[in-house]
């Protein structure tokens, strides 16, 4: 049983029973199917239904000769609107099963970016030979533990000298990835002084009044991460299959910006554009192989 299910509003398929009953409507009446003929003349095929506008269930596996689909593995997904980042990513195919995971650096992260692709028959038939150039990348994740909190006070002067900031140290980051010793020596001594700073704060003050935003790794699994971000817009969607109503939270964090899904149930407190959201999500994307964008 897939953990992740309720964050779609299926959080009561519970059981085998109830979870082949499900699967059996997506292979009958599925929204969507892709197909990748495979070099031992299997195709591998995705198939999918939507039970709301963006968010469903794929299943992944092998048509034989007689039309017969044999399932792999399946998973809940929820499709972004919105282009999170554009780089050059590495694909990379999972020990277990036919899934990949893309990683890219983003210098707004300051570390690598991990998710899982959601779109592998586009990248086995399209993107497997251009992974040298940048591509849009649709960010989006999936959560089962969030809470909101109250945004930071800022005036308007802090704000910009918080953004001149980020702008100066993204700076030394590219420099820095570039080998130039200056800008990791300068990085070292900020970090440095960033780390007193927050020791010292944390003793009188609530550490969420000191912080932010954050995106950091979460457990053993390399595309799951807590996040702490601002809401920067949001809706209300329901499951067609459940009725269950499910939250679709834009979030910046380290502005970076992709939409979470969340059972309304596993949402602690009230959602509102400029409040903060922090959760556990797990991580994923859609990439655009046959974007104009990627030929510029």
């Amino acid at each position: 049983m897939h953990s992740y299910l309720r964050a779609i509003g299926f959080s009561e398929v519970i059981d085998r029973i109830e979870l082949e009953r499900l699967l059996g409507i997506i292979i009958d009446q599925p929204t969507e199917k892709k197909i990748y003929n495979m070099p031992n003349n299997k195709e591998f095929t995705e198939i999918s239904k939507m039970f709301s506008k963006q968010m469903g269930i794929t299943l992944r596996g092998e048509i034989d000769s007689e039309g017969k689909f044999y399932m792999e593995h399946y998973y809940p997904y929820f499709r972004s609107q919105y282009m999170s980042t554009k780089e050059e990513t590495s694909i990379i195919k999972r020990v277990d099963t036919e899934a990949y995971t893309g990683m890219c650096d983003d210098i707004r992260l300051g570390v690598s970016l991990i998710f899982y692709l959601q779109n592998v028959v586009d990248y086995l038939s399209e993107g497997k030979e251009k992974t040298d150039r940048p591509f849009p990348i649709y960010l989006s994740a999936l959560s089962i533990s969030g809470k909101i909190i109250l945004p930071m006070e800022l005036d308007e002067k802090l704000a910009k000298n918080n953004s001149a900031d980020v702008q100066y140290r993204r700076q030394l980051i590219a420099e820095a990835k570039k080998g130039n010793q200056e800008a990791i020596d300068s990085l070292t001594i900020d970090d440095i002084d960033m780390y007193a700073m927050i020791s010292r704060r944390a003793k009188v003050e609530d550490i969420y009044t000191i912080v932010e935003t954050s995106f950091t790794p979460f457990g053993s699994e390399s595309d799951n991460y807590t996040v702490l971000g601002t809401i920067v817009d949001m809706d209300v969607l329901t499951n067609d299959y459940t009725g269950e109503e499910v939250y679709s939270l834009m979030i910046s964090s380290n502005d970076v910006i992709f939409q979470v899904a969340i059972n309304k149930k596993d949402l602690l407190g009230e959602p509102v554009v400029g409040r903060r959201f922090k959760g556990n999500i797990w991580l994923q994307g859609n990439i655009d192989f046959n974007s104009d964008k990627c030929l510029n």
